[in-house]
């Protein structure tokens, strides 16, 4: 009986490995989505860069303020809003209130706490970079793809996004 149930235990825990191991098809999917994220988002920050634009993490910030009523938000929102870890987007934020595309301001409920506010400055730079980004996107992705196929990696990648 000992046996049976060490034999068993074992048997279990083997299938649990193997139920917890990607197969060779899923591991191949995802180097090919890591190498793909990769290679264009390097292309388009190359394109950014070609064309004396700040980087792509700027453009999302911008974006995020842009697309608030009074184009405010706090710094916790904006990384939540983002894929920015929270010190890279304290120092970010350093550089764009340095370049003046952003101001911080006191947040009256909290005197710790800031506010920051995209300016007009802010909103030309968020206009320009996309007008770039656009150009990048399309060259990078939509010449390679047709709109059936950019639909149903869209598709794809959604069922990625979904939290389990």
């Amino acid at each position: 009986m000992s046996v049976n149930i060490d034999v068993t235990a074992f048997m279990l825990r083997c299938s649990e490995t193997e139920a917890s191991q990607p197969s060779l098809s899923v591991t191949r999917a995802w180097v090919r989505l890591m190498r793909a994220q990769q290679l264009v988002l390097g292309a388009i920050e190359q394109d950014l860069k070609a064309a004396d634009l700040p980087p792509l993490g700027w453009y999302d910030v911008l974006l995020e303020l842009s697309r608030v009523e009074g184009g405010r938000l706090r710094p916790y929102e904006i990384e939540e809003r983002t894929l920015l870890a929270q010190h890279n987007l304290s120092r970010l934020l350093d550089r764009m209130d340095k370049a003046g595309l952003v101001q911080r301001e006191v947040f009256s409920e909290d005197g710790r706490g800031r506010w920051v506010i995209i300016t007009e400055d802010g909103r030309a730079m968020q206009a320009r970079i996309w007008n770039v980004y656009a150009a990048a996107i399309q060259r990078h992705l939509g010449n390679k793809l047709n709109n059936g196929q950019a639909d149903q990696l869209a598709d794809l990648l959604a069922v990625l996004s979904q939290k389990s």
